[in-house]
């Protein structure tokens, strides 16, 4: 059992609901359409980059995938082809931003369960327009005593929730499937946490701090979290 908690918080995206696929589905799409320039591992290793670089320009989501599958196309494309496969991703963007959100299972027999016991908080980051969509679109945000859409997960934001929430970190449990922005910072900060891997996980949620390996609990499926709570 997990003592002494009064708070439990989820991540949304790849918790709660699929999100990775979809985005994994426009990448591999966006690499076919530029496959006459380079081979899908560079368009790929490309789009991480500049990804990675402008992270703090563009945030997570959608959109900001989008500038760079630009920014790629410029660097990698022909001139008289950039224009065309412009249009090519924007279309898929917006494809990808209307796609229905897809509850994972057993999602809401936690939260049912859960709702009753706990303070439940959603926390999740990216474009808050996007994000908004999504948590509309779930039917499910009537569980949650409170709403957080962070621009980024790190130590300082989450100090910031709690701050904000009024309770202890220790008082505090997070649950989500990125070690690097759900788990990492919460155990840093004395809050508890629980990892629950999904089975695509974006390349830059996989760097990791061996160090903190030991400090949380590691559950396969979502369901699970109801034999600790």
């Amino acid at each position: 059992m997990i003592d002494g908690i009064k708070v439990v918080a989820f991540d949304a995206d790849d918790t709660l609901w699929e999100n990775e696929a979809h985005f994994q589905e426009f990448e591999a799409n966006f690499c076919k359409m530029v496959g006459c320039y380079v081979t899908s591992e560079q368009a790929s290793a490309e789009l991480l980059r500049t990804e990675i670089r402008n992270l703090h320009l563009y945030g997570y989501g959608a959109k900001g995938m989008m500038l760079c599958m630009i920014e790629t196309v410029c660097k990698v494309a022909k001139e008289e082809n950039g224009l065309k496969a412009v249009q090519e991703i924007l279309k898929l963007g917006h494809e990808l931003l209307q796609i229905p959100v897809e509850i994972l299972p057993g999602v809401e027999t936690v939260l049912s369960a859960l709702t009753k016991k706990y303070q439940l908080v959603l926390a999740t980051k990216g474009d808050l327009l996007d994000q908004e969509r999504k948590i509309r679109k779930s039917g499910i945000q009537h569980y949650f005593d409170r709403i957080e859409v962070m621009s980024d997960k790190t130590l300082t934001d989450y100090q910031k929730m709690i701050d904000g929430i009024g309770c202890k970190p220790q008082e505090f449990l997070m649950i989500g499937n990125s070690i690097k922005s759900d788990i990492e910072p919460v155990v840093a900060i004395g809050g508890r946490a629980v990892h629950i891997p999904h089975h695509i996980t974006w390349q830059y949620e996989t760097q990791i701090d061996d160090s903190v390996s030991h400090e949380f609990f590691r559950l396969e499926k979502i369901e699970e979290v109801l034999s600790y709570l």
